[in-house]
C-alpha cells in the first residue's frame, strides 16, 4: 500500500522533516516537507498527495488547520492528520474530527504513525459537509472578540497607550467601523452618511485626545491585522470563492473610514469635505 502514496509533511522544525522523511520514505512512503503555511499552500495547488500530515502550530498557533483546510478544498480525497505536542489539545481535536481525519501526539511512535496512515488509507472517505459562509458573518459572529483583542492590541502599543483613556472612550467608535464592515457593499467608493460622519467625529475625538496622525492609522492597522487573524483562525469556514473579494471589501471600507477620520483631524473645520 505505500508504494506510490504521496505524503506532504508540514513542520517548522528541519530536524523532525529529516527525520520523519527518514521513517516514513523507508516504508516505502514518498514524502514532501514544507516548513510553513506559505510552502505548504505552494504544494498543495501544485502537486498532488495521498496524506497531508500538518504540525498544529506552524509558526503560529493553530496553523495546522489553515493547511487542512486548505488540502480538504483543493484535494479533498486526502488523508489529513493533525500533529500535536500537547495532548490537551485531544479532546478539541476529537471534536473537529469531521474535518481532520486523524491526529496524532508527539512524540509519536513511528510504527503507530504508520500504522494510523495505512489504517486511513484503507478507510472509506466520509467527508462531512462543510458549511461555509461568507466573511462578514464570520465577522458579525466573532465581532465582542474582535473588538476585545483590538482594545488589547491597542492597549498594548508603547505609543498609544501613552494616551490614559477609558476603555468607552479608547474603543470609541469601533462598533459603528464594523456596523460598516457588515453592511452589504454598494459602491466601493463611498461609505454610507452615518458611518462617514462617526469616522469624522473619531478624528475630531482623537485630537483633542492628543493622538498624532500616525497614531491614528495604527489603530486602523491594528484593527485590520485582528480581523485578518480572525479570518484565519475560521478559514475552515469561510467561502474561499468569495474570501478574496470580502477581504478587499473589508480593505476597503476600513481605508475609507480612515480615510474620513483623518481628514477631520487635520481639517476640523472642513468635517464635511466629501473625499
Amino acid at each position: 500500500m505505500s508504494q506510490h502514496v504521496r505524503i506532504l509533511f508540514v513542520d517548522d522544525d528541519p530536524d523532525l522533516r529529516a527525520s520523519w522523511r527518514s521513517v516514513l520514505s523507508t516504508e516505502g512512503f514518498e514524502v514532501v516537507g514544507a516548513a510553513s503555511v506559505a510552502e505548504a499552500l505552494t504544494q498543495i495547488t501544485q502537486e498532488s498527495f495521498d496524506v497531508l500530515i500538518a504540525d498544529l502550530n506552524i509558526g503560529h498557533p493553530g496553523d495546522g488547520f489553515t493547511v487542512v483546510g486548505a488540502m480538504r478544498r483543493v484535494q479533498p480525497r486526502a488523508v489529513t492528520f493533525i500533529f500535536t505536542g500537547y495532548p490537551a489539545f485531544q479532546a478539541a481535536l476529537r471534536a473537529i474530527h469531521e474535518q481532520v481525519d486523524d491526529f496524532l501526539t508527539k512524540p509519536a511512535d513511528p510504527e503507530v504513525v504508520i500504522t494510523r496512515i495505512r489504517e486511513n488509507l484503507g478507510r472509506p472517505k466520509k467527508r462531512a459537509i462543510v458549511l461555509t459562509q461568507r466573511l462578514t458573518h464570520i465577522i458579525a459572529q466573532n465581532r465582542k472578540a474582535i473588538v476585545e483583542d483590538w482594545y488589547q492590541a491597542v492597549e498594548a502599543d508603547p505609543e498609544i497607550s501613552e494616551i490614559k483613556m477609558s476603555r468607552d472612550d479608547r474603543i470609541d467608535h469601533l462598533p459603528d467601523v464594523l456596523e460598516e464592515i457588515l453592511r452589504p457593499q454598494i459602491s466601493d467608493t463611498s461609505i454610507k452618511p452615518e458611518s462617514r460622519s462617526s469616522a469624522a467625529r473619531h478624528g475630531e475625538r482623537r485630537r483633542r485626545q492628543g493622538y498624532t496622525p500616525t497614531m491614528l492609522l495604527e489603530e486602523a492597522r491594528i484593527l485590520h491585522r485582528i480581523i485578518s487573524r480572525c479570518t484565519q483562525e475560521n478559514l475552515l469556514s469561510v467561502d474561499i470563492s468569495m474570501m478574496l473579494p470580502d477581504l478587499v471589501d473589508v480593505g476597503d471600507k476600513l481605508h475609507l473610514m480612515s480615510k474620513h477620520s483623518l481628514y477631520a483631524f487635520l481639517h476640523p473645520e472642513g468635517i464635511d469635505d466629501a473625499a
